[in-house]
Protein backbone atom coordinates (compact mmCIF):
# COMPACT_ATOMS: atom_id res chain seq x y z
CA UNK A 1 0.00 0.00 0.00
CA UNK A 2 1.41 3.36 -0.99
CA UNK A 3 1.64 5.84 1.89
CA UNK A 4 -0.08 9.17 1.88
CA UNK A 5 1.08 11.90 4.18
CA UNK A 6 -0.75 14.44 6.24
CA UNK A 7 0.99 17.33 7.97
CA UNK A 8 0.38 18.13 11.65
CA UNK A 9 -3.00 19.56 12.52
CA UNK A 10 -3.85 23.20 13.06
CA UNK A 11 -4.19 24.81 16.48
CA UNK A 12 -6.95 27.40 16.16
CA UNK A 13 -6.20 29.52 13.13
CA UNK A 14 -2.46 28.92 13.29
CA UNK A 15 -0.47 25.77 12.61
CA UNK A 16 1.76 24.25 15.26
CA UNK A 17 5.38 23.69 14.19
CA UNK A 18 6.79 22.91 17.62
CA UNK A 19 6.48 23.08 21.36
CA UNK A 20 9.07 24.33 23.80
CA UNK A 21 10.25 21.63 26.18
CA UNK A 22 12.54 21.80 29.16
CA UNK A 23 15.59 24.00 29.50
CA UNK A 24 18.96 22.51 28.53
CA UNK A 25 22.00 23.78 30.37
CA UNK A 26 22.37 27.22 31.92
CA UNK A 27 22.69 29.49 28.85
CA UNK A 28 19.04 29.63 27.78
CA UNK A 29 18.75 26.69 25.40
CA UNK A 30 15.48 24.75 25.25
CA UNK A 31 14.53 21.38 23.81
CA UNK A 32 11.96 21.56 21.03
CA UNK A 33 9.26 19.00 20.36
CA UNK A 34 9.30 19.35 16.56
CA UNK A 35 5.89 19.23 14.86
CA UNK A 36 6.91 20.08 11.29
CA UNK A 37 8.31 18.17 8.33
CA UNK A 38 10.70 21.03 7.62
CA UNK A 39 12.55 21.96 10.84
CA UNK A 40 15.52 23.38 8.90
CA UNK A 41 13.24 26.03 7.41
CA UNK A 42 11.00 26.68 10.43
CA UNK A 43 13.83 26.90 12.99
CA UNK A 44 16.58 28.57 10.95
CA UNK A 45 18.69 31.18 12.75
CA UNK A 46 17.00 34.58 12.43
CA UNK A 47 13.51 33.15 11.98
CA UNK A 48 10.81 34.95 13.96
CA UNK A 49 8.23 32.52 15.32
CA UNK A 50 4.80 33.40 16.72
CA UNK A 51 3.71 31.76 19.95
CA UNK A 52 0.62 30.45 21.69
CA UNK A 53 0.07 32.08 24.09
CA UNK A 54 0.91 35.19 22.09
CA UNK A 55 2.25 36.93 25.21
CA UNK A 56 5.29 34.59 25.17
CA UNK A 57 6.52 35.84 21.81
CA UNK A 58 7.24 36.38 19.10
CA UNK A 59 10.55 34.57 19.50
CA UNK A 60 13.60 34.96 17.25
CA UNK A 61 15.82 31.91 16.77
CA UNK A 62 19.37 32.84 17.79
CA UNK A 63 20.99 29.40 17.75
CA UNK A 64 19.96 25.89 16.68
CA UNK A 65 21.73 22.58 17.09
CA UNK A 66 20.94 18.88 17.27
CA UNK A 67 21.73 17.08 20.52
CA UNK A 68 21.11 13.40 21.30
CA UNK A 69 18.32 13.08 18.74
CA UNK A 70 16.62 16.30 19.89
CA UNK A 71 16.62 19.83 18.55
CA UNK A 72 17.94 22.53 20.85
CA UNK A 73 17.16 26.22 20.26
CA UNK A 74 18.22 29.41 21.92
CA UNK A 75 16.01 32.42 21.37
CA UNK A 76 17.21 36.03 21.28
CA UNK A 77 16.83 37.63 24.71
CA UNK A 78 16.64 34.29 26.52
CA UNK A 79 20.05 34.11 28.15
CA UNK A 80 19.71 31.85 31.15
CA UNK A 81 18.03 28.71 32.45
CA UNK A 82 15.35 30.62 34.37
CA UNK A 83 14.20 32.52 31.26
CA UNK A 84 14.30 29.29 29.23
CA UNK A 85 12.15 27.44 31.80
CA UNK A 86 9.53 30.21 31.58
CA UNK A 87 8.99 29.23 27.92
CA UNK A 88 8.32 25.56 28.73
CA UNK A 89 5.03 24.42 27.17
CA UNK A 90 4.76 27.37 24.75
CA UNK A 91 3.49 26.37 21.31
CA UNK A 92 5.44 27.65 18.28
CA UNK A 93 2.99 28.51 15.51
CA UNK A 94 2.85 29.84 11.95
CA UNK A 95 0.14 31.38 9.84
CA UNK A 96 -1.40 28.83 7.41
CA UNK A 97 -0.72 31.26 4.53
CA UNK A 98 3.01 30.79 5.23
CA UNK A 99 2.79 27.04 4.58
CA UNK A 100 3.27 26.22 0.89
CA UNK A 101 0.95 23.74 -0.76
CA UNK A 102 2.51 20.26 -0.91
CA UNK A 103 4.25 19.55 -4.20
CA UNK A 104 3.50 15.81 -3.94
CA UNK A 105 -0.05 15.02 -5.15
CA UNK A 106 -0.32 12.33 -2.43
CA UNK A 107 0.48 14.73 0.42
CA UNK A 108 -2.13 16.87 2.16
CA UNK A 109 -2.30 19.21 5.10
CA UNK A 110 -4.61 18.06 7.90
CA UNK A 111 -6.60 21.28 7.57
CA UNK A 112 -7.37 20.33 3.94
CA UNK A 113 -8.76 16.92 4.93
CA UNK A 114 -10.82 17.85 8.00
CA UNK A 115 -14.41 18.54 6.97
CA UNK A 116 -14.34 16.51 3.74
CA UNK A 117 -17.25 14.16 3.06
CA UNK A 118 -16.30 10.48 2.94
CA UNK A 119 -17.98 8.17 0.42
CA UNK A 120 -17.27 4.61 -0.68
CA UNK A 121 -16.19 3.80 -4.21
CA UNK A 122 -19.75 2.48 -4.65
CA UNK A 123 -21.13 5.94 -3.79
CA UNK A 124 -22.44 5.24 -0.27
CA UNK A 125 -22.11 8.06 2.25
CA UNK A 126 -19.83 7.14 5.14
CA UNK A 127 -19.46 10.37 7.12
CA UNK A 128 -17.10 13.32 7.55
CA UNK A 129 -13.38 13.54 8.30
CA UNK A 130 -13.08 15.15 11.75
CA UNK A 131 -9.38 14.62 12.48
CA UNK A 132 -6.17 13.04 11.28
CA UNK A 133 -4.15 11.00 13.77
CA UNK A 134 -0.41 10.72 13.32
CA UNK A 135 0.79 7.42 14.68
CA UNK A 136 2.94 4.85 12.88
CA UNK A 137 0.38 5.27 10.08
CA UNK A 138 -1.74 8.36 9.44
CA UNK A 139 -5.39 7.61 10.20
CA UNK A 140 -8.47 9.52 9.06
CA UNK A 141 -11.01 9.86 11.87
CA UNK A 142 -14.43 9.68 10.22
CA UNK A 143 -17.55 10.67 12.15
CA UNK A 144 -20.40 8.42 11.04
CA UNK A 145 -24.04 9.23 11.76
CA UNK A 146 -25.53 6.67 14.14
CA UNK A 147 -22.27 4.72 14.53
CA UNK A 148 -18.88 4.95 16.21
CA UNK A 149 -16.17 6.98 14.53
CA UNK A 150 -14.18 4.97 12.00
CA UNK A 151 -10.38 5.05 11.76
CA UNK A 152 -9.32 4.63 8.15
CA UNK A 153 -5.62 4.19 7.33
CA UNK A 154 -4.62 7.01 4.98
CA UNK A 155 -3.06 4.86 2.24
CA UNK A 156 -3.87 4.91 -1.47
CA UNK A 157 -5.20 1.32 -1.43
CA UNK A 158 -7.96 2.36 1.00
CA UNK A 159 -8.21 6.05 0.05
CA UNK A 160 -7.73 6.08 -3.73
CA UNK A 161 -9.14 9.58 -4.25
CA UNK A 162 -8.97 12.88 -2.39
CA UNK A 163 -10.86 15.58 -4.28
CA UNK A 164 -10.39 18.87 -2.45
CA UNK A 165 -12.38 20.78 -5.07
CA UNK A 166 -15.41 18.51 -4.69
CA UNK A 167 -14.92 18.33 -0.93
CA UNK A 168 -14.79 14.55 -0.69
CA UNK A 169 -12.65 11.54 0.01
CA UNK A 170 -13.38 8.23 -1.71
CA UNK A 171 -12.60 5.09 0.27
CA UNK A 172 -12.47 1.42 -0.68
CA UNK A 173 -12.91 -0.21 2.72
CA UNK A 174 -11.99 -3.85 3.23
CA UNK A 175 -14.70 -6.07 4.77
CA UNK A 176 -15.30 -5.21 8.43
CA UNK A 177 -13.68 -1.77 8.47
CA UNK A 178 -16.98 0.12 8.45
CA UNK A 179 -19.13 -2.46 10.25
CA UNK A 180 -21.04 -1.13 13.26
CA UNK A 181 -18.79 -1.13 16.28
CA UNK A 182 -15.61 -1.20 14.16
CA UNK A 183 -13.24 1.51 15.18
Amino acid sequence: MAPRRAAPRPSGERLVVGRVGRAHGVRGEVQIDVRTDDPDLRFAVGTVIATDPATAGPLTVAQVRPHSGRLLLRFAGVGDRTAAEELRGVWLVVDPADIPAPSDPDEFHDRDLVGLAVVTDAGADVGTVTDVLHHGQDLLVVRRPGADDALIPFVSALVPEVDLTAGRVVVTPPPGLLDDGAV
